[in-house]
C-alpha cells in the first residue's frame, strides 16, 4: 500500500521547546543546548496506523514543519501554514506569557487551515510541581475550539507524552 504524507506545523513562541519535541519524537534525543530555529526546518517521520483488520497496517509520513517562534517572524509565519492538515501548538509551562499566546496561535493557524486539527502541548512539565500541572492543563484546554483535539502536558527532556501528541494527531489525519 502506498504511504500517505501529511504536513503538520509546530508553532508557538520562541524557546518553548518546539524543536526539542520534534527531536525527541523523530530521533529520541534531547539536548539542553538551545538552538533557535531560523525560518522553518522540516523533519519527517513514518508512523504506523491500522484499520480494524490487523493485516491492514499502513504508514503515514508526517512532514513536520518547525516554525520559528520569534515575534519578527510572526507576520510571515502564516504563509508556512498553507497545506497543513494539523498543528501542535506549544507553550512553556514555566513562562506564562507563552501560554497566554496559545489562543493567538490557534486563531492564526485556523485562519489559514480552518478544517485542520490541533493538539496543544504544554511543554517543560517536568519543571513544575505535580500538584499544579492538572490545573494548568485545564486552564489551557480550549473546549470552545472544535479543532483542538486535546491539551497534553509534555516534556521533551523526559519524553512525557511526546509520542502521544504526534500519534493522536496522526490518527485524526487519516
Amino acid at each position: 500500500m502506498p504511504t500517505i504524507s501529511k504536513k503538520i506545523c509546530l508553532l508557538g513562541d520562541f524557546g518553548v521547546g518546539k524543536t526539542s519535541l520534534i527531536r525527541q519524537f523523530v530521533d529520541k534525543q534531547f539536548s539542553d543546548e538551545y538552538l533557535s530555529t531560523v525560518g522553518v526546518k522540516i523533519s519527517r517521520k513514518l508512523v504506523s496506523w491500522s484499520s480494524k483488520e490487523p493485516q491492514n497496517v499502513q504508514e503515514l509520513q508526517l512532514l513536520i514543519w518547525d516554525i520559528e517562534g520569534s515575534n519578527k517572524f510572526r507576520a510571515i509565519a502564516p504563509t508556512y501554514f498553507q497545506g497543513a492538515k494539523g498543528a501542535v501548538i506549544v507553550g512553556d509551562v514555566t513562562r506564562e506569557e507563552t501560554l497566554n499566546h496559545l489562543l493567538e496561535h490557534i486563531n492564526s493557524f485556523l485562519a489559514i487551515n480552518p478544517q485542520s486539527y490541533i493538539i496543544i502541548a504544554l511543554n517543560k512539565s517536568d519543571l513544575i510541581e505535580a500538584e499544579y500541572l492538572e490545573k494548568i492543563r485545564k486552564m489551557y484546554g480550549f473546549p470552545k475550539q472544535e479543532a483542538v483535539l486535546n491539551t497534553y502536558l509534555t516534556s521533551a527532556k523526559c519524553g512525557i507524552n511526546v509520542d502521544e501528541i504526534f500519534q493522536v494527531l496522526a490518527n485524526y489525519l487519516i
